[in-house]
């Protein structure tokens, strides 16, 4: 039987708050406990991916990294929802545009998942599972963007195991059918939380375009998640 500490996070029992918000990289979790929270400590530094805990407006909040990729999300939001806990997650990621309605830095929220990955076999289901959100968590996000002033567009997005294709051509259908935009890990962030009776969603920021020229630099990466990052941060305040 797994304890705490688990293997992957090195946190005792009490330190992670009920949310935590999720970047895929930890440099990213780093830099949100250190802009935006307040009393924040360091409760993981395992295999490099750093967990923060501190407060944002008074409310106790964690951030930590995810890692590339469905299994490496799989992992950890794994075992912040059944050993540490935990109730709420929200990732927080970059995401390649499908669709020609959206531009550089826009925010995307997932109300649904579509993947390529086999990751959902797992759960031995019987047909196809429609990975979606907590609807609470989404309605929260739409409210606080309206409030924040900021324009979100709520849509399916793409959960695939593959950064670097062959070509585009397998993305073209997934367009077609109106998927929005692509990343790599909150397939299994959707099928943890449902499996355990939890809270996730998903919020990107648009990165890069697929179809067409246009990519955000590393330094423009870092300076455009920051409305996603207070957003997320808001909606972390109305939770439990």
């Amino acid at each position: 039987m797994v304890k705490i500490p688990t293997p992957h996070i090195g946190a005792q029992a009490g330190e992670i708050a009920k949310t935590v918000i999720m970047p895929g990289d930890p440099l990213r979790a780093k830099f949100v406990a250190e802009s935006f929270l307040t009393e924040a400590f360091c409760f993981t530094k395992v295999r490099g991916m750093y967990g923060y805990t501190g407060r944002y407006k008074g409310k106790k909040v964690s951030v930590m990294g995810s890692g590339m990729g469905i299994p490496s999300m799989g992992v950890y939001s794994y075992e912040l929802f059944n050993f540490y806990d935990v109730d709420n997650i929200i990732r927080i990621g970059t995401a390649g545009s499908l669709s020609d309605k959206l531009e550089l830095k826009d925010i995307v929220v997932g109300i649904g998942v579509c993947t390529d990955s086999n990751y959902v076999k797992h759960f031995d289901l019987p047909g196809i599972y429609a990975a979606i959100p907590s609807y609470e968590l989404l309605s929260k996000t739409v409210e606080k963007a309206k409030a924040l002033n900021l324009n979100v567009t709520v849509g399916n997005i793409l959960s695939s195991d593959i950064f670097y294709a062959d070509s585009q051509k397998d993305l073209k259908p997934w367009a077609e059918m109106g998927v929005l935009a692509v990343e790599m890990e909150s397939l299994a962030l959707y099928l943890n939380a449902a499996r355990s009776k939890k809270n996730a969603l998903c919020i990107l920021t648009i990165s890069d375009k697929i179809f067409k020229e246009g990519s955000l630099s590393s330094k423009e990466r870092q300076e455009g998640v920051s409305d996603m990052i207070k957003l997320a941060l808001e909606v972390a305040l109305d939770q439990k």
